[in-house]
């Protein structure tokens, strides 16, 4: 039985090999970028391609050096949201906030999936990199202790790394010192009129979040009404799908690690996976997680 022609499909097509390029010029695609920006231009593909530069002369390094560049440059999308979001919700800006807190749910998804690429590599290929990669690590990662600190979990002990370069140290200091994601939600129940506990009001912002009774509560009301709360009950969930989305970035890069390097201590000088499964133990919105067993 013969299969129906395809509509978009002309006969011939297959044995003529100009057919390329009349379909461009009868889309009179632009061609000539001598005066103007083209894609690589508008991208920067040149500087980003030319920044890749491996120490070693092992194959694999290329893949370690892609897989954590491509990853910093998804932190600093997901920064860029987070930050607008905080400012969003400060502003009583929920609907803008809401879209910005999926986005950057999405991205946390990119990342977590972003593991499985690195997770191609052996243990014989990364050990043939480590010793290239002197005391450098991921740990020391500027934009992912700047997402932590907005999302709660502060630590005076974070700022140390990023001390020899003053810019950094700024940029994570000021994350550091600010109410983070969690803070604005609650100064903004207690907008609404929601009895959420002074001391979580008016605190010291760099110090990690306590959880609380009296938050649980305010958030219990919320969710017992979600219809008279709607907006509050959404801000909710939509801050339970970054801690969940959060969790596995966690999880993944622990197994990763595991995978690749078991129990060998980090370069950074952390004790590698032993510390990346403390860090799995960290709850950054806990009255949503505890509110669950008492609805």
């Amino acid at each position: 039985m013969t299969a129906p022609a395809c509509p978009m499909h002309t006969a011939g097509d297959d044995l003529n090999p100009h057919a390329g390029e009349a379909i461009v010029a009868a889309e009179r695609a632009q061609l000539d970028f001598s005066g103007s920006m083209s894609y690589g231009d508008y991208l920067h593909i040149d500087q980003i391609l030319s920044a890749q530069h491996p120490l070693s002369p092992a194959h694999d390094e290329m893949l370690f050096i892609i897989q954590h560049q491509t990853s910093e440059l998804w932190m600093k999308l997901l920064l860029t949201e987070l930050a607008s979001a905080i400012g969003d919700i400060r502003a009583d800006r929920l609907p803008p906030a809401f879209k910005k807190l999926a986005r950057a749910s999405r991205i946390m998804e990119q990342l977590v999936h972003a593991w499985d690429v690195l997770a191609t590599m052996t243990p014989p290929e990364y050990s043939a990199i480590r010793p290239y990669l002197g005391p450098s690590s991921g740990f020391q990662s500027f934009q992912y202790r700047c997402i932590e600190f907005a999302l709660g979990n502060k630590n005076a002990a974070m700022l140390k790394p990023h001390a020899h370069k003053p810019e950094r140290l700024a940029l994570v200091q000021s994350f550091y010192e600010a109410p983070s994601l969690y803070d604005e939600a609650l100064r903004l129940m207690a907008r609404r009129g929601l009895s959420v506990p002074t001391d979580h009001l008016k605190r010291d912002w760099t110090q990690p979040y306590e959880a609380s009774d009296a938050v649980e509560a305010a958030w219990l009301q919320v969710y017992r009404a979600p219809e008279q709360y709607w907006d509050l009950y959404q801000l909710g969930e939509k801050l339970t799908d970054l801690e969940d989305a959060f969790r596995l970035w966690r999880f993944r890069h622990v197994t990763t690690v595991e995978r690749i390097i078991g129990f060998k201590r980090g370069t950074g000088g952390t004790g590698g996976v032993s510390y990346l499964r403390k860090m799995l133990d960290v709850v950054l919105f806990p009255e949503l997680w505890r509110l669950r067993t008492d609805l």
